[in-house]
Order: C-alpha cells, then structure tokens, then sequence
C-alpha cells in the first residue's frame, strides 16, 4: 500500500504533536497497573504508534484542534505558543489528548529515555534513507 505525501505528513504531525503533549506537561508521576513498556526500538514504536494512531483519530474526530495543530505547523518558534493558547482555551480536549500521551510519558519515567520529537523523526528519516 503506497501513502501519499499528504498522509505521511499528517502522521508525522500526529506524532510530533502527541511529543509535544507529553513534553509539554514534564514529569508527572502516575502510577499504573499497566507493565512497564520494553525499553527497546520495538517498545517505542509500539508507544509511538499507539499514540499516533490515537491522536490522528482524535484529531480527526475535533476539527478545531486540528486547525490549531495544523496552522501551529508553520509558525516555527510560535507553535509551541499557539498550541498552549488553543488548548488552555479548550481543557477537555487538552484532557483527552494527555490520556492518549500517556504511552509516551510512561515509556520515559519507566525506561529514562527522551521521547521527544526530535528523536522519533531521527529514527523516521534513517528508515525513509
């Protein structure tokens, strides 16, 4: 199955704003009854993909922070801003999408690695080469 530019972009949103989520509310100690995820490639991209998959759905299901995540996209140091204004405006939505990052979140308090976008577009563009 051949994914169009356009979908691959949409993922790749997915996934750096599912980062930003987590990244932007720090270290929150939750405790789980879930097992701890592998800390190994498989174990990230397990996280990465459960969350992206979720968020996209989300995304999808939420026209307005869609927009807000979408235009955020091409405001470079500003997006991080237009995002955190869009969902202080927009708790519940900021609410369902944490619950979705959790994976995310777990997977860094449990195995101490960086789930950071930056890290999960280094592994997507050494695959893509």
């Amino acid at each position: 199955m051949q994914v169009s530019g356009f979908m691959m972009r949409r993922a790749i949103v997915g996934v750096y704003a599912a980062g930003a989520f987590a990244g932007l509310t720090g270290t929150i100690a939750l405790p789980t009854a879930a097992a701890a995820p592998p800390c190994d490639a498989a174990g990230l991209n397990t996280a990465v993909s459960t969350v992206a998959s979720q968020t996209a759905g989300y995304l999808s299901s939420h026209p307005g922070a869609n927009d807000a995540i979408t235009n955020a996209g091409g405001q470079g140091g500003g997006a991080e801003a237009t995002i955190r204004n869009y969902f202080a405006a927009h708790p519940t939505e900021w609410a369902d999408l944490q619950r979705i990052a959790q994976p995310l979140r777990s997977l860094r308090q449990q195995c101490e690695v960086d789930v950071a976008p930056t890290e999960i577009a280094r592994l997507y563009d050494a695959m893509a080469s």
